[in-house]
């Protein structure tokens, strides 16, 4: 695949765009940009890992039913979901039906919980994982890093599943840990600009 395509402006944009039309929407809108809200980055990390083994595109289109089921993926609501919740979400059609990865969003619930607790934010945590420029391949190139090794390793330690460095990186691309933006993707600069604008979380 090219390293870019068109967008519908006819300027450059990451070539995975060219998968599906509503990709552009939301690589020009999200993917990339810094975020410091846990609830985003929670919801994030449980929709990549609904998408082990399966397309983008496919969770994208259910994210809006996978919110109305996971309550917001407010993960101190999730923390708490039961044995019924379980039942429920296994006979909604509208998400992803698989037993061990609804049972990992409630596990991971849990551990977010107690992360906040533990550093003051999801995010001061994540953040804390940010990698040193010089550390990064050249963006388009790499599906785990270094720091998504180490960051998966330490999710498993804390208890987190369905963490493996694969989804860690692709989650660190989206949430704007780096900007993995082709070097031509018209969004690459501006993308940078908000990262240098944005102010990293401290852990408490």
């Amino acid at each position: 695949m090219s390293s870019t395509v068109k967008g519908p402006d006819g300027r450059p944009r990451c070539g995975w765009c060219s998968a599906a039309p509503e990709f552009f929407e939301y690589h020009d809108k999200e993917w990339g940009y810094p975020v410091d809200d846990d609830i985003r980055l929670f919801e994030k990390f449980c929709l990549e890992s609904f998408q082990s083994g399966l397309s983008w595109r496919t969770i994208l289109s259910k994210r809006e039913n996978f919110r109305a089921a996971f309550h917001g993926f407010d993960f101190n609501e999730v923390a708490q979901f039961t044995d019924d919740d379980i039942e429920r979400l296994l006979a909604d059609k509208g998400i992803v039906r698989h037993r061990g990865k609804i049972d990992a969003v409630i596990n991971n619930a849990k551990c977010a919980r107690d992360m906040v607790a533990q550093y003051g934010s999801l995010a001061a945590f994540f953040w804390s994982y940010e990698p040193d420029e010089d550390e990064l391949a050249k963006p388009q190139t790499a599906s785990t890093s270094e720091t998504s090794k180490a960051l998966s390793k330490a999710l498993k330690k804390a208890g987190w599943k369905f963490v493996g460095p694969t989804t860690v990186y692709a989650f660190m691309q989206a949430m704007g840990l780096i900007n993995d933006h082709a070097e031509e993707c018209v969004l690459r600069e501006e993308v940078e600009k908000a990262r240098g604008r944005f102010v990293r979380p401290e852990m408490a």
